[in-house]
């Protein structure tokens, strides 16, 4: 049954990229979102089944595909509310196709010790919404300097459908960057409670910490310099 759900959430993602190309502004908005959003039903119960499965499965497989999934929500409700990001979503829905693929042909496993631990489980899920958020917003910079780049008549390296205006695209960069950025703050928080009684130390001084630390410090930068400096365009991005 499971394997056939992978099948009905692949082939609804690539469907939806074709049509939206083929019939590019003559597309089903209603159509495309509610299609989109069974696929993300179907999609999110995978990764229920796959992710938290007795423990928790962090392997790469699982990983990529929550955050592919993630990315696709925010721009499903992005649409929902009204802002059109369809051609958008076309850029991620045949990755997250192929991401949805390889988790169900490689059942590869990465279990996590201290599941047992209520907020261990609580720091594991808020920190891969962190880094799904980023990971949303460096895809999402990339495709606001591809848009930016054909404003002025400039080539690229793919063609582009019609794009969204590059303000509701970057009102939406800094909202996932600002709720990302509070999320890893939280992960960050947590993460030193969670050492300290494990391990009796605050921080263990790895490539993982530290890694977390220069990203936090890195879009604290980018913040600042956003609303107090007035950073955006492609300096932003």
């Amino acid at each position: 049954m499971q394997k056939y759900l992978y099948l009905i959430v692949i082939a609804i993602y690539l469907w939806l990229t074709f049509n939206f190309w083929r019939k590019a502004d003559g597309a089903n908005e209603l159509l495309h979102t509610i299609l989109l959003g069974i696929g993300l039903a179907l999609h999110a119960w995978l990764l229920q089944n796959t992710l938290f499965y007795y423990s928790i499965n962090l392997s790469v497989t699982n990983a990529l595909s929550a955050v592919l999934w993630l990315t696709i929500l925010i721009y499903w409700l992005a649409t929902l509310f009204k802002q059109n990001l369809q051609a958008l979503q076309i850029f991620v829905l045949p990755v997250a196709a192929v991401c949805v693929l390889v988790q169900g042909l490689v059942h590869s496993a990465h279990f996590l010790n201290y599941v047992y631990l209520p907020y261990f489980k609580a720091h594991i899920v808020v920190a891969l919404l962190a880094y799904g958020l980023f990971t949303f917003a460096a895809f999402h910079a990339l495709l606001m300097r591809l848009a930016e780049r054909k404003l002025h008549h400039q080539s690229t390296w793919i063609s582009l459908p019609n794009l969204p205006p590059l303000m509701p695209m970057e009102k939406l960069l800094f909202q996932a960057i600002s709720a990302g950025f509070i999320l890893l703050t939280l992960t960050i928080v947590s993460g030193f409670l969670f050492s300290e009684e494990i391990f009796d130390s605050p921080m263990q001084l790895n490539h993982k910490n530290i890694f977390t630390l220069i990203s936090w410090l890195i879009y604290a930068t980018l913040l600042l310099g956003h609303y107090q400096l007035g950073w955006r365009g492609r300096k932003a991005t």
